[in-house]
């Protein structure tokens, strides 16, 4: 079939559901506006068609059939023809998803019918008695088998959007039900939302369906890890980091957080003349595979039609057991009377429907007593970080004592005071987190907590930029930064000292051993074995272990200086460039920028470090102790042989490895050429999976051109 006889199977007013056919002259299409890097005006919908395509393969499917940078080029020829034609931009260009324009103000919306909650269960139990309920309300007898969909319960925040001649016309968060928050700029944002979709397909005219925003557990922890390294606090959990970012005025906020969305509702669907379309579907199941088929993501592989309650029960702890290997936080399961038609008949309280119900999985929250609250101080951005101790609780498998409070906006929001009871959450593998204080019960004599004003360890006056939520103590040489500093250097993850741990090096610099990084390298080994705990089997293993490191290569020296924003990655990248360390006294930041991956903002930093000449004074010490400041064979950019079985190719691992570590993996593959990617895709050549693989290795199944390799043949190959 010749594209240009069915050009107007692309144009926005006839669109299209992905045949096989059509898949097959979207993909030919694309690569000859790739090849040709040139594109006419009158070919703007079709390269929208082939955008909107890849799009939804990749953001939907996991199934990309281009590469990203053919992706960029396609998305750069449709940028260039709408700033050569402004007359051709639509709201549904692929250009359009962020707005430039920052909203000064929130509107509240009504939802086109109310966002009802849902009721709970528990166990077994709970789910028979809403069975029978179903069956009362509907008189049916007791020994009938109803159908149910049950599907997961993402931990995110609910949305609903409204789609009018299939285009996005708004979205608003859920609100109280009735009313929500305007906030369709920011949803425009979130790759897995069509901008629009063949609703026409269904004589439907306008529709508002009902979604679930929420952040892949990979993409959080990247998210935090950036965070991190930038110096701004950690965010609690892949919920808290969906919902707070909603509602943003910049969109662009939005859109770096990487949202995705699952659609779960069809609530409203109307044609042209207002009549109700949603009568065409039986069954629910039918409902949510129609919105799959015209590009939404929906729980496809995750869901289950259940014949019977006991049926439901036995899927609900299959996923139970699995939930911490998903790739997004889930809270619970939904069950949903599959036919609509019993659905109408059950109908809705004020509160819920009563054809549905949540069954939440066992919890990860529980309450605790804040006792007190210590102010520690960070080894490199120097910003006082308040640190609950609480009464210890058991969450989720792990004693809990102490939680970190952030910094004092947060302590002010949550309005936490000494002694008050406070809800704890650790939701998968974050990190505690204070979800809410109980202000009813606190007692009369409670305190509330007071943020120092001066440093607690050295009393200097702490200081807060502007814009920022970190109160920071501006003194580099405050005694407790220098003990952070010095643990951090000889860390694992640094210049790794076996046997110098926090504690010895603490005691170290209690009793004067060890007043910065020079001393570590001159060390009194006679001293130190008359220590209490110690003798000379225990020194001259210390000794063995610090000679050792004296000879690393010099990018981890690099990263144990600590200084602010250089991390081991940026570490590696400068090490290659450096033939010996003392240089960087004379590099220009022009310099630092030529290196790729490298940053002004490190640079300067660097530049501030060796101008100091206390810190020149104790590189010069430890140089005179004998430390490499040389770029060594490991420093260098490695040229990787093309027989190695990794040359070229992309890799992930996933599940838990038995005999290596998981960054010890990525370390060898990259040394074997190559590149470690975070998600399963077209893109993905290798899927080393560990016991107890997850989802991913299902997705890795439905694509041929995946190789899947076991952890031990993964180690075969690399070493």
């Amino acid at each position: 079939m010749e594209i240009k006889a069915n050009y107007e199977l692309f144009s926005p007013q006839n669109r299209i559901m992905y045949t096989a056919l059509q898949e097959s002259e979207l993909l030919s299409q694309s690569k000859k506006f790739i090849q040709s890097n040139i594109l006419k005006s009158s070919d703007i919908d079709l390269i929208k068609a082939c955008i909107r395509y890849h799009e939804w393969k990749y953001y939907i499917q996991n199934n990309a059939v281009i590469t990203d940078g053919e992706y960029d080029v396609l998305y750069n020829l449709l940028k260039q023809i709408e700033e050569q034609n402004p007359n051709l931009v639509s709201s549904d260009s692929t250009t359009q998803r962020v707005s430039s324009d920052i909203s000064s103000t929130s509107t509240s919306v009504e939802h086109m019918t109310p966002m009802l909650s849902l009721d709970n269960t528990y166990n077994i139990e709970d789910l028979i008695d809403f069975d029978k309920r179903i069956k009362k309300l509907t008189n049916m007898s007791d020994d009938e088998i109803l159908e149910y969909l049950v599907e997961p319960k993402f931990d995110g925040g609910s949305m609903a959007v409204i789609y009018e001649n299939d285009t996005i016309t708004r979205a608003a968060t859920r609100g109280d039900g009735i009313k929500g928050e305007e906030m369709t700029a920011n949803a425009r944002t979130i790759k897995s939302l069509p901008l629009h979709a063949t609703f026409s397909k269904f004589i439907i005219h306008k529709a508002e369906l009902r979604g679930e925003a929420l952040i892949q557990k990979d993409n959080f922890k990247n998210l935090n890890l950036r965070r991190e390294i930038d110096g701004l606090p950690l965010l609690a959990n892949p919920r808290n980091a969906a919902t707070g970012v909603m509602r943003v005025k910049d969109p662009q906020e939005t859109a770096n957080r990487n949202l995705d969305i699952f659609i779960f509702q069809f609530s409203y669907a109307v044609d042209t003349n207002g009549v109700n379309q949603l009568d065409q579907f039986a069954t629910q199941d039918d409902m949510i595979s129609a919105l799959s088929s015209i590009g939404f993501k929906v729980a496809n592989q995750e869901r289950k039609v259940c014949k019977g309650i006991q049926e439901v029960y036995d899927f609900i702890q299959t996923w139970a057991a699995k939930r911490d290997q998903y790739e997004y936080e889930l809270d619970g399961m939904v069950i949903k009377v599959n036919e609509l038609s019993i659905q109408e008949r059950c109908g809705y309280t004020s509160h819920h429907p009563r054809w549905a119900v949540a069954y939440k999985f066992q919890a990860k929250q529980a309450t605790s007593t804040l006792i007190n609250v210590e102010f520690q101080i960070g080894k490199i951005v120097r910003s006082i970080t308040p640190v609950a101790k609480i009464e210890p609780v058991s969450l989720a498998g792990v004693t809990v004592s102490s939680i970190s409070l952030h910094n004092e906006d947060f302590i002010k929001t949550k309005d936490i005071w000494y002694g008050d009871q406070v809800l704890v959450e650790r939701a998968g593998d974050v990190i505690p987190y204070i979800v809410k204080s109980f202000p009813e019960l606190r007692k009369p004599n409670a305190k509330p907590i007071e943020f120092p004003s001066h440093c607690p360890e050295c009393n200097t006056p702490l200081i807060r930029e502007a814009e920022e939520v970190a109160w920071r103590c501006p003194n580099f040489f405050c005694r407790a930064q220098i003990i952070q500093r010095l643990i951090h250097h000889v860390s694992k993850e640094a210049m790794d000292i076996d046997g110098l741990g926090a504690s010895l090096v603490e005691r170290f610099f209690q009793l004067g051993m060890i007043q910065d990084m020079a001393d570590i390298y001159n060390l009194d080994y006679k001293a130190i074995s008359t220590l209490e705990g110690m003798g000379e089997k225990s020194a001259q293993k210390l000794k063995l272990s610090i000679d050792k490191a004296k000879s690393n290569p010099i990018h981890r020296l690099l990263h144990g200086l600590s200084i602010h924003h250089l991390g081991k990655k940026v570490s590696k990248l400068i090490a290659e460039h450096l033939d010996n360390v003392m240089n960087l006294q004379h590099w220009t930041i022009e310099k630092f920028i030529e290196i790729k991956d490298v940053g002004p903002v490190v640079g300067q930093n660097i530049i501030q470090f060796f101008a100091d000449p206390k810190n020149i004074q104790m590189l010069e010490k430890m140089k005179a102790s004998g430390v490499n400041f040389i770029q060594t064979d490991e420093d260098r950019p490695k040229q990787v042989s093309e027989d190695s079985a990794f040359f070229g190719k992309t890799i992930l691992f996933t599940g838990t490895l038995k005999n290596i570590g998981r960054k010890e993996a990525q370390e060898l593959a990259e040394k074997a050429g190559a590149k470690n990617l975070s998600a399963v895709s077209a893109n993905l050549n290798i899927l080393v999976v560990g016991e107890d693989a997850g989802s991913k290795l299902n997705k890795a199944k439905a694509i041929p051109s995946i190789e899947i390799l076991t952890e031990e043949e993964f180690l075969l190959k690399v070493r």
